[in-house]
């Protein structure tokens, strides 16, 4: 009919209208019925299927709310014109209302706001300044928490592996690229032996549990045992290296440390292995002793794991089945468990619980290499990738992880304090965080110009029990970095 189609348009031009200065659902109130001459039904359509009491009910809200919208942005227009006229007259006066010089003061005296309104106002102006506070606030709060002690420097290439010494006396140990494994004095940063049986690169390094015994494992296709004797120096007065602030500064090569001059040249050597282990056909990329260290697994590029009998050197099992290399593998602290990780994105486990039989189990959740996958106390495995997560497993449920951790940067060896249940996460971005088990980021190594790792962090470990240094983080900037974590203090932020 030719006068609801006027009325129709009529009702279209009055809501675009409406639309063009105001935040505006649909008008459905008596005001605008009568303005338009529709009923209810026609503005909100003929296919409704609610009952007219409850459709009626609706719109009758909605017009509620579309008034109090209204309300809120006329009284808003109205502030901002009396914002601007203040402004106005304060410039005439050549003053002017800026979050340099704006106090409460001046607002009372200068300005005949509500109480609201000068709320309002302040929390726009001082927006930007309350976002630095807090962030000095963390950054304070992370120095507190975690504060580096010593630097551990005298290899001539990156570091791969970082480890520490299960028994008395309690030392650390680095595995590099430069063809060496270097045994360092927690306290003091001296080099206490140089192993240089090596003809590549070492890739990780592992101590006995209760020996001196050390584990390497090198590009040269060979893991060595070799036995070592220390005598720990006296330790000197640590010097506070804390600076003042978290913000991460660009560092260039140069800024590596110097080490021209061999640190590590008048510390004891070692030249020959106490076994060497010679069944891989590529690199040796990581090793670990089985519980009660009488036999120690490899993992290899050539895509297998080897378990061997440390006595007799001999080989027991080749753990066959990973598509491509394997990139890591460790042993459960208390059992007869092994897991490895490879580039084709699974880990799996391996039972040798059982003397007549093993047993394999394979995880997959990455969709990049697993770079490592580590036990923690208990029936979980926590799995680190290239894609950038870290994941947390229950070894009685493989289908799916318990908790997801996702960062922005590749992950590499990760490392759990097993009493506490941290993770630290070394990152390809010079980041070492650290999370609970559940996936809550609990702090961020600090790392600047002064301070932290230059390049790429390969590694972390922890040492629970010592008394100054509990974390250790090494990298292809040649150093390796000691650290002291409240882990009280961290868990109480949490």
């Amino acid at each position: 009919m030719p006068t609801e189609s006027g009325s129709c348009s009529t009702a279209r031009q009055a809501k675009q209208k409406r639309k063009s200065h105001s935040l505006s659902i649909r008008r459905t109130n008596s005001t605008e019925q009568e303005r338009t001459g529709l009923p209810r039904e026609m503005l909100e359509g003929q296919d409704s299927k609610l009952p007219s009491s409850v459709r009626s009910t609706l719109l009758e809200l909605f017009g509620q709310i579309e008034r109090e919208f209204e309300n809120l942005y006329i009284e808003n227009l109205e502030l901002r014109r009396e914002i601007e006229t203040l402004n106005e007259r304060l410039a005439a006066e050549g003053q002017v209302i800026d979050g340099a010089e704006l106090s409460k003061g001046q607002l009372k005296t200068k300005a005949s706001h509500s109480t609201s309104q000068l709320s309002q106002k302040l929390k726009t102006t001082y927006k930007a300044s309350t976002s630095k506070i807090v962030s000095s606030f963390k950054a304070t709060t992370s120095r507190a928490v975690c504060q580096l002690v010593k630097e551990y420097i005298g290899h001539r290439d990156g570091i791969w592996d970082v480890s520490v010494a299960k028994t008395q006396p309690v030392v650390l140990g680095t595995a590099s690229a430069d063809h060496t494994a270097l045994l360092w004095s927690i306290e003091t940063g001296k080099c206490l032996i140089k192993y240089i049986g090596h003809v590549g690169s070492v890739n990780s390094i592992k101590f006995h549990p209760s020996e001196q015994l050390a584990l390497t494992a090198s590009g040269d296709q060979t893991a060595h045992i070799w036995r070592y004797a220390v005598q720990l120096p006296t330790p000197q007065p640590v010097a506070d290296t804390s600076i003042c602030g978290e913000d991460e500064i660009e560092c260039s090569d140069k800024d590596e440390p110097d080490v021209d001059g061999d640190v590590s040249s008048d510390c004891p050597t070692i030249r020959l292995p106490l076994t060497s282990l010679k069944s891989h056909q590529g690199v040796v990329i990581a090793a670990d002793w089985l519980v009660g260290g009488k036999q120690v697994v490899t993992a290899s590029w050539d895509r297998t794991a080897n378990l061997y009998d440390v006595e007799t050197a001999e080989l027991v099992h080749s753990l066959t089945g990973h598509d491509q290399e394997l990139t890591h593998c460790c042993t459960h602290p208390t059992q007869r468990l092994v897991v490895t990780s490879s580039r084709d994105t699974t880990f799996r486990l391996w039972d040798f619980r059982d003397p007549s039989i093993h047993s394999v189990n394979v995880f997959q959740g990455h969709t990049d290499t697993v770079t490592s996958a580590v036990f923690t106390v208990g029936d979980n495995v926590v799995s680190g990738s290239d894609d950038r997560t870290v994941k947390v497993w229950d070894l009685k449920n493989m289908r799916s992880p318990i908790a997801t951790i996702r960062t922005d940067s590749a992950i590499n060896r990760i490392n759990v304090c097993v009493g506490q249940k941290i993770i630290a996460l070394p990152h390809d971005n010079r980041q070492v965080r650290l999370f609970d088990m559940s996936g809550v980021r609990l702090a961020r190594l600090p790392r600047s110009s002064r301070q932290g790792h230059r390049r790429m962090v390969c590694c972390s470990a922890w040492s629970e029990d010592h008394p100054t240094c509990n974390l250790f983080t090494c990298g292809f900037d040649r150093q390796a970095i000691g650290w002291n974590i409240n882990i009280p203090a961290l868990l109480q932020e949490k």
